[in-house]
């Protein structure tokens, strides 16, 4: 089975409050694209291929692909040389848990469709929107219409196309006004409970969003609730149908960023293998919980076997 991943690699800066009981106050360290490519390398078999597409700064390039060495299973080609900077996200810690402030510098340009056209040959499609800027509108149309033919399944997490930036380099939620353009003819959409109401400039309601999004040709809508688990709305013979998924806890919460994007490479990889979506979003409900009690990208290596003990249906 191949799996291309496409989404913006960040260096992600984590700024923790006073007596949070890190082991530093502030930690550095790959993020953004790199949860996604991770999971799926840590899920996937050996004779799998993950291919990531997406570009690395001059500065990090060389350390990066070394580092991804440890990934057997993935194709690093697809990773190319970027000008100027590696995405740069910084996140600081309130005192009250689960608040945080997400500023970003040094957005990297969008990822050309001639960099993913080679890598469109896939059983399953990742399209993670990091920084909400990974690729425009005009490439993914084109890569529907590459794919088209062959019916390649989509998976597509909203994640930061949701956002705007601030003069302080502070993102903030605001509408989008194409939602519909960019929901169409997607196999599985994901978005937080937080995206999807602050999704449409109607402020539609989760009733109404759900109604108007499933006839533009979508098969699966997945909303994350964090600790509350998952809403899962699926299109089955022109009916929807709504399954809401528990969450799952693991132990004590010590960081969540990162896991949308372990969600979703969790969700992808399960739905290709078993044919549901259901046990899709368990299993990636159960993933995303793993990933919520540890720090950082090093923790997944040893994902599939923490999910071995975990009985999911498809």
């Amino acid at each position: 089975m191949t799996i291309t991943v496409i989404g913006h690699l960040c260096v992600d800066e984590i700024h923790f409050p006073p007596n949070a009981g890190h082991e530093h106050a502030v930690q550095e360290g790959f993020g953004g694209i790199l949860f996604s490519v991770a999971t799926l390398a840590s899920l996937a078999g050996p004779n799998d291929v993950i291919h990531p597409v997406f570009g690395v700064g001059e500065k990090e390039y060389d350390g990066f692909k070394k580092m991804l060495e440890a990934f057997p299973n993935i194709d690093t080609t697809g990773i190319f040389r970027s000008k100027g900077k590696t995405n740069r996200v910084l996140f600081f810690y309130g005192e009250e848990k689960g608040i945080r402030t997400e500023c970003t510098n040094h957005i990297s340009e969008p990822i050309p469709f001639g960099k993913i056209k080679p890598y469109l040959d896939a059983d399953g499609i990742l399209i993670n929107m990091i920084s909400g800027f990974d690729i425009t509108l005009e490439t993914l149309d084109a890569i529907r219409m590459a794919i088209r033919d062959a019916r390649t399944p989509i998976h597509f997490d909203f994640h930061s196309l949701t956002l705007g930036i601030d003069q302080d380099s502070k993102r903030f939620r605001r509408p989008l006004t194409e939602w519909r353009r960019w929901c169409f003819m997607l196999n599985s959409i994901q978005m937080s409970q937080e995206e999807s109401l602050g999704l449409t400039a109607e402020h539609y309601d989760e009733p109404t969003l759900v109604n108007q999004l499933m006839p533009l040709m979508v098969n699966a809508l997945v909303i994350t609730r964090g600790e509350k688990g998952t809403t899962a709305i699926l299109q089955e013979n022109k009916k929807l149908t709504r399954y809401d998924i528990a969450g799952t806890s693991f132990g004590p919460t010590i960081d969540t960023i990162g896991c949308g994007d372990v969600f979703g490479a969790a969700f992808l990889y399960h739905s290709l293998i078993n044919k549901g979506y259901v046990g899709a979003g368990e299993f990636a409900n159960q993933a995303a919980g793993i990933k919520s009690t540890f720090t950082g990208t090093d923790g997944l290596r040893g994902l599939a076997e923490k999910l071995k003990s975990v009985s999911v249906t498809g």
